[in-house]
């Protein structure tokens, strides 16, 4: 009994302290998003060439979730995660001081506006900032993995999922109020102030989390979950070939993680239509006052995003036996249905019918961005879970080149309805791809004990 109550602390603990940890993350992150107008006002850094970073931002970024996903499922995923915080918030508080260096180099012209010097330099820091926040997911899914059992993951790991939506509102909310508080000169705060907070969180994450339950002298989740010979083995570290013979078998040759990584970057297409362009095309398409528009697609993230992670994580464990593909599925239909109905709803109905649609398409959306990774977890097993979300990563990051490049392409030159074309048919897409998993297991632990017996036998 004093077992049972312990690991619950330790459960609700690393659970807690991950979705403070993410929080801050997206302090550093989408603090960009909401610096953009001061920064054009400000530096006269024009559209292009801030789509271009943030583009790039992107790509890195899922590149990054790839190659970090090898490093915490071989390393210690706390000193992963604070130290990505720690290096974050470095970079953050560099480009808010990068103007104060023109007397070194020559990065501010004669009325005070951003010279291609100053430019190159942000956007190179921001660009190096996404290779940054890909340590931050994959220790998170990794610890997840490691602290709750498969059968109860989805939820747990919905909950976290929430930090994403939080984290986002919470400093858009933060940079607004200092743009109004103190102008718009003052958007290196906007960099600043999040740094400053990120720096301490992340002391605070190093020394709260653990990376294992044995760590604090309780026994591996596998043995609570009764997963047979893979938990029974839980102890043991698999190196060398054996870990590359088992990430082979469960990650780069198992057709389930492929599947849904392509589900992925489909669901992402959406996703990021609706935040990166959300406020463009309410504004420009449907004839909404910025105002009505901006809070629209923060209503989309802080009501939709975190209630729609929150009743797919539950309704997965309640009613779908822990299959997350399942809910993905699904989710993506209805995702790609509202977002359809919204782009279908006449110019003259009321704007709020607008930001229900929107909304709603949200909460359809954030369901598979979380139940993916969710699901890549459970089929690769604790052993290669972050590995395989790295894999995820890089599917999702890459709907930037459609969702950032592209629709900005497609929006100027043949207006937004191609834009809302092309994300419809990438959902039907995703529906499509993740329908061909609705038989496949909850996860990939009796798969994972036979790779065991195999590497025996080597």
């Amino acid at each position: 009994m004093e077992q049972i109550r312990k690991y619950k602390y330790w459960q609700w603990r690393t659970l807690i302290v991950l979705m403070v940890a993410y929080i801050l993350y997206y302090f550093l992150r989408k603090n960009f998003s909401a610096a953009l107008p001061a920064m054009q006002e400000e530096l006269g850094i024009t559209k292009l060439q801030l789509g271009i970073f943030i583009t790039l931002n992107g790509i890195i970024y899922g590149l990054s979730r790839f190659v970090n996903g090898f490093i915490a499922d071989r390393c210690s995923r706390r000193k992963l995660l604070s130290g990505g915080l720690i290096l974050s918030a470095v970079v953050n508080f560099a480009i808010a001081f990068s103007p104060k260096l023109d007397g070194l180099f020559n990065l501010l012209d004669a009325e005070g506006k951003a010279t291609l010097g100053l430019v190159y330099l942000i956007g190179s820091l921001w660009v190096v900032n996404g290779y940054i926040h890909g340590m931050g997911y994959p220790p998170c899914a990794s610890l997840m993995a490691h602290w709750f059992k498969p059968s109860e993951l989805a939820t747990k790991q919905s909950i976290w999922n929430a930090s994403h939506s939080i984290g986002a509102g919470v400093v858009i909310a933060l940079c607004g109020w200092i743009l109004s508080r103190f102008g718009m000169s003052a958007w290196n705060l906007c960099f600043a102030i999040p740094a400053a907070i990120a720096f301490i969180g992340a002391i605070i994450v190093f020394f709260t989390l653990r990376d294992t339950p044995s760590s604090v002298g309780l026994p591996e989740i596998e043995e609570l979950d009764h997963k047979g010979a893979e938990g029974s083995a839980a102890a043991e570290q698999l190196k060398g070939k054996a870990h590359s013979h088992f990430l082979k078998r469960l990650v780069f040759k198992n057709p389930i993680i492929w599947i849904l990584a392509v589900s992925n970057f489909c669901i992402y297409v959406i996703r990021f239509t609706i935040l990166e362009w959300g406020t463009s095309f309410l504004t420009q398409f449907k004839g909404f006052d910025i105002a009505i528009s901006a809070n629209i697609v923060a209503s989309s993230e802080l009501i939709g995003g975190v209630l729609g992670t929150l009743v797919a994580g539950w309704f997965t464990d309640r009613f779908m036996k822990n299959r997350a593909h399942r809910t993905c599925l699904l989710c993506t239909i209805g995702a790609t249905l509202c977002f359809f109905l919204f782009w279908k709803t006449p110019q003259n109905a009321h704007w709020i019918v607008s930001a229900i649609l929107i909304c709603l398409s949200a909460f359809f959306v954030y369901g598979p961005q979380a139940l993916l990774g969710v699901a890549a977890s459970q089929q690769a097993t604790k052993r290669a879970c972050a590995t395989a979300n790295g894999i995820l990563g890089i599917f999702g990051y890459a709907a930037t080149t459609i969702a950032g490049i592209g629709f900005g392409y497609l929006a100027d030159t043949l207006g937004w309805n191609s834009v809302f074309l092309v994300a419809v048919i990438f959902g039907i897409l995703g529906c499509l791809v993740i329908a061909t998993l609705w038989k496949a297991p909850s996860d990939g632990y009796e798969k994972a004990a036979e790779v065991m017996e195999e590497i025996k036998s080597i």
